[in-house]
Parts: C-alpha cells; sequence; structure tokens
C-alpha cells in the first residue's frame, strides 16, 4: 500500500474513481495555472501535488503541537529558551533553577521530540514564535 493510500485511509477517505470538482477563487487559479505552466505539468496533477504536500504539513504540524503539549511546563520553558539561543547556565539563572536541571529538562524534551540537539530543536521549531519567552 503506498504512502498516498495510507494517508487517504487513516484520513478515512476512499478512492473515487470519477473526477473531483472543487471551485476555487479566481486568484488562487491564476497562481495554480502559472506554477503549472511554469514546471509544464497538467495543473489537475500539481493540484493534487500541493494538496497531499499540504494535508502532510497539516499533520505533521498537529502531531509537532501534541508533542510539544506532552512537555511539562517546566521542559517547554527550557525548550524555548534553548530555542532561543540561551546557554544553560543562562537558563538555570532565568528560571532560578540548576544548569543541572536545566539539562535534564533539556534532554527529556529532545527525547519527547526524537532529537539529539538544540540545532535539531531549532530547525524542527523554527516557524513557531517564542517571542513571549524573550521578556
Amino acid at each position: 500500500m503506498s504512502l498516498w493510500h495510507r494517508l487517504l485511509y487513516w484520513l478515512d477517505l476512499r478512492p473515487n474513481p470519477g473526477p473531483r470538482y472543487y471551485e476555487v477563487n479566481e486568484s488562487l487559479y491564476t497562481t495554480l495555472a502559472t506554477l503549472a505552466a511554469h514546471e509544464g505539468r497538467p495543473e489537475d496533477e500539481l493540484a493534487a501535488d500541493l494538496l497531499a504536500a499540504g494535508l502532510t504539513q497539516y499533520y505533521s504540524t498537529d502531531e509537532l503541537w501534541k508533542r510539544w503539549q506532552s512537555l511539562s511546563p517546566r521542559e517547554q520553558d527550557v525548550a524555548a529558551l534553548a530555542f532561543l539561543g540561551y546557554t544553560n547556565r543562562q537558563i538555570a539563572a532565568r528560571l532560578g533553577i540548576s544548569a543541572e536541571t536545566v539539562k535534564t529538562h533539556l534532554r527529556n524534551a529532545l527525547i519527547k521530540f526524537g532529537l539529539h540537539s538544540r540545532s535539531q530543536l531549532r530547525l524542527l521549531l523554527a516557524d513557531w514564535d517564542f517571542s513571549a519567552w524573550e521578556g
């Protein structure tokens, strides 16, 4: 079973042998047509690929948010400050805990995200806004 079919199955959608039609506004259609022409692909093929990519991104973002919510509040604080580039000592001073405790919270957060380093954490959460932890 292909990844696409597994995704459809997971979403409880069944393939429809007939074509599907969706209404899109003129601006979206123009953008789609321009992009399809630029890539030399049929518009319907490009639209299907974009929809699949969007669904994949949507569900991966949802999964990422669930993992963030699985962190304790202190693990979230440490992860956010580590993302912002603070050292363990700086995080410890800011939160009033030891640097060793910061290390433990960061290690736990990395494990929950399936990561091995701060740089991987920065890449994974690059689109997130941690400005609330800056002040």
